[in-house]
């Protein structure tokens, strides 16, 4: 993908920002910078994980996501929940009043990612049959599949050829609206009500164009508290729900699980994702089959635009799928059948920040990094406002820095001006 199709979400409210450096040392791509007593990004390496929205604690980091008002540019609006927003509400029993909630604030239709979760569920479990790429690794987060893309881009060959389940529902909503209706699909919006600001950015970077926005779950949580207390629709009662298992996509693991398969391993955090790959890159996995990451702790439902404690929600959820689970029975009576029409190109990797276009020049570069990053402490403190030595002495080469940043490189050159000094004054 170009680098200028690329969105981010995450942006920096400069104005807020005191540049206490929080972001500079919990960041895991390392793409923050803190110079002149304020934090920036270098959108190259920010794959949009939400880990400096969660921890600012002057809010400057914000993630952009649409207004609720944004629906109303399309003539026909369709809500796609995620399964994380029944986590939200801890006395609703049913998804059914969720849903009914959805369309009292002007959508037309209503469309489960969970019921997409369960197709990509069985298009997963038919690809696993054919693929050799061990282990395959889930295309679902988006944080998780950009920093495959900027970091582990040798991996590309293992993240399934698989549209996430938002794409998916995007795709047979429309679709099925389209026929139901007899309307043009240009006519009609479907909207992802979002737990993450990687996902905001995906549908807005444009790879597979059946989503038309986003809306923070935060956002969109009073107007939904408050409709919640209305009886269901009638309209909402003769649709057919997800499944179970794709609800229980919500947390962590529930992607494995619902490939009914031993072999396979849930990772969440987006810095035990990077360490889980690491060794992955290293051939210590490859005995797995699958590989599910999730880039927030505890899955979806610990994204940072979800409004209801990410533990309290994974109970919330929970409880839920043990409740549909009773009523279904440990299997749905008819699962979904696979889909050719959800497999996608493979993904390319991303352009970074490259040290020169000539090679030599590029070769030259890194072995002056190697030699600066011997000359400091090597305490990663982030004073400097690189976040570690080896960055710090990247972005001297690269011209963004000084030595002197360093407090340490400082202090010695402060000491040697003062025996300087003294020298002189004793001639």
């Amino acid at each position: 993908m170009d680098k200028k199709q690329i969105y981010h979400s995450v942006k920096l409210e400069k104005d807020k920002c005191v540049g206490c450096t929080t972001c500079l040392k919990r960041c895991p791509m390392e793409c923050i910078r803190v110079r002149n007593g304020k934090a920036s990004i270098l959108y190259e390496l920010c794959i949009d994980c939400g880990v400096c929205v969660r921890i600012c604690p002057h809010n400057a980091k914000v993630a952009q996501t649409d207004p609720i008002n944004e629906i109303f540019r399309y003539k026909h609006r369709i809500a796609l929940p995620a399964p994380t927003l029944y986590g939200q509400f801890r006395n609703v029993t049913s998804v059914d009043h969720v849903l009914s909630a959805l369309l009292s604030l002007g959508f037309s239709d209503v469309f489960e990612v969970a019921r997409a979760a369960d197709i990509v569920s069985a298009t997963m479990r038919e690809l696993l049959k054919t693929t050799t790429a061990r282990p395959l690794i889930s295309s679902a987060c988006p944080a998780v599949v950009a920093l495959i893309q900027v970091r582990f881009p040798e991996l590309l060959p293992n993240v399934a050829n698989v549209l996430s389940p938002k794409e998916v529902a995007g795709k047979m909503a429309k679709e099925e609206y389209s026929r139901e209706h007899n309307v043009p699909i240009e006519e009609i919006g479907a909207f992802f009500i979002t737990p993450c600001p990687a996902k905001m950015a995906s549908i807005h970077s444009g790879r597979s164009g059946y989503v038309d926005g986003a809306i923070a779950i935060q956002d969109i949580y009073g107007l939904l508290s408050s409709q919640l207390r209305q009886p269901v629709s009638e309209k909402i009662r003769k649709k057919r729900h997800a499944s179970w298992q794709g609800v229980n996509w919500a947390t962590y693991g529930g992607e494995c699980a619902s490939l009914h398969r031993s072999n396979t391993l849930s990772v969440d955090g987006i810095h035990n994702v990077i360490y889980a790959l690491e060794e992955i890159e290293n051939g210590k996995l490859d005995d797995l089959e699958f590989f599910e990451g999730s880039a927030c702790e505890g899955g979806c439902v610990g994204g940072p635009l979800v409004f209801e404690n990410a533990f309290v929600a994974q109970n919330t959820v929970r409880k839920l799928v043990e409740r549909m689970r009773e009523e279904d029975g440990d299997l749905p009576p008819a699962l979904p059948a696979p889909r050719d029409d959800i497999l996608t190109d493979p993904c390319a990797p991303r352009d970074t920040l490259k040290l020169s276009d000539n090679i030599a020049e590029a070769i030259s570069m890194m072995e002056r990094i190697d030699e600066l990053t011997k000359t400091f402490k090597g305490l990663d403190c982030g004073s400097c406002g690189s976040p570690t030595c080896r960055t710090l002495a990247e972005d001297i080469v690269l011209g963004y820095a000084k030595e002197v940043d360093c407090v340490f490189k400082l202090k010695e050159k402060v000491e040697q001006l003062a025996r300087q000094m003294v020298d002189l004054t004793n001639l």
